[in-house]
């Protein structure tokens, strides 16, 4: 029995979360847009070209009491409300057929977007990430969009191979750390575009960013936050798979993408932290496993033939 209230009130919950998501990604953009360039890179430039060093008349920089609209700020303000919405949406959903809210890949991918927008939250105030809140945002925009607009289901009943607590314990894992490879990923596309633009040693919109070394580190330590989540997920799904089917592991595709994923960003783990890999090579791996993440969370169940299957709930 679906509870039709609920279920448009998690809608207009899901749709209100979007429109502040993309006010949001425009006050962090004006942030990055507006805020004066690091005053220690702003004098290492100068003094190598010749000119006054830092605290002079003819340095460039911006009066110290010059006032500006805190755009960054504002911003974080609307991510809270736009994030206590979506998760609003997400339970709402859940209550409108009193089940766990993420039995197809419409709620999964949503789950997926309300815990990428959670890890970013934690990144920024434990490493002071708040310049990743556009780019985290677009891709929480792009998710929720392509959710709704390909993946949309109305509320039903879980299939019954489902109707476990094993759903909220490997399913969540799984949404978890999905949400945090996501930021991850962003962190890493932000790395290479920072240090590619390094190279070219030239002006421009990434100068708003911290140095290239500062990005790279920030997307390893997401991934190893990460990554003993995605580990208990699939060893959840095993335990689950027992119950259900008799078996822990039947190289299922979708248990075979997991592992997959498991074994790419183990690979990265392991080559940082005996080899030394830093830099471009990480994260090509890191790339490298986050689409491979990407296809074991959707492409699996819209392109293969497997048990596991939430394109059709």
């Amino acid at each position: 029995m679906v509870d039709t209230e609920l279920a448009d009130l998690s809608n207009n919950m899901l749709l209100g979360a979007v429109l502040l998501y993309v006010v949001a990604m425009l006050g962090y953009a004006a942030d990055l847009a507006f805020t004066p360039r690091p005053a220690k890179a702003r004098a290492k430039e100068l003094v190598g070209a010749g000119a006054p060093v830092e605290g002079s008349a003819d340095d460039g920089a911006e009066p110290a009491a010059a006032p500006r609209r805190d755009w960054g700020r504002f911003a974080v303000v609307i991510t809270v409300f736009g994030w206590l919405l979506h998760a609003g949406g997400v339970v709402s959903r859940g209550l409108s057929v009193s089940r766990w809210p993420w039995g197809n890949m419409y709620e999964f991918v949503v789950a997926i977007c309300l815990a990428a927008v959670a890890g970013f939250l934690v990144l920024m105030i434990r490493n002071k990430a708040r310049y990743l809140g556009a780019f985290v945002m677009l891709a929480v925009v792009l998710g929720l969009g392509a959710a709704t607009i390909w993946l949309y289901q109305a509320p039903g009943e879980l299939v019954p191979a489902l109707k476990s607590y094993w759903i909220a314990i490997h399913v969540g894992a799984a949404i978890v750390s999905s949400g945090g490879f996501t930021v991850g990923f962003v962190a890493t596309l932000l790395y290479l575009a920072k240090a590619r633009h390094e190279e070219k040693a030239k002006e421009g919109f990434l100068d708003r960013l911290p140095g290239s070394t500062v990005l790279d580190d920030l997307a390893y330590k997401a991934t190893m936050f990460v990554f003993p989540v995605w580990t208990f997920s699939i060893i959840a799904g095993a335990i689950w798979a027992d119950e259900a089917w008799g078996r822990y592991w039947g190289w299922d595709p979708k248990e075979t993408w997991s592992f997959i994923v498991f074994a790419i960003y183990a690979g990265y783990l392991h080559a940082r932290a005996t080899a030394g890999w830093k830099g471009r090579k990480a994260a090509v791996v890191a790339t490298v496993g986050y689409a491979a993440l990407l296809f074991n969370l959707v492409g699996v169940n819209i392109f293969l033939e497997g048990l596991h299957s939430y394109a059709d709930v």
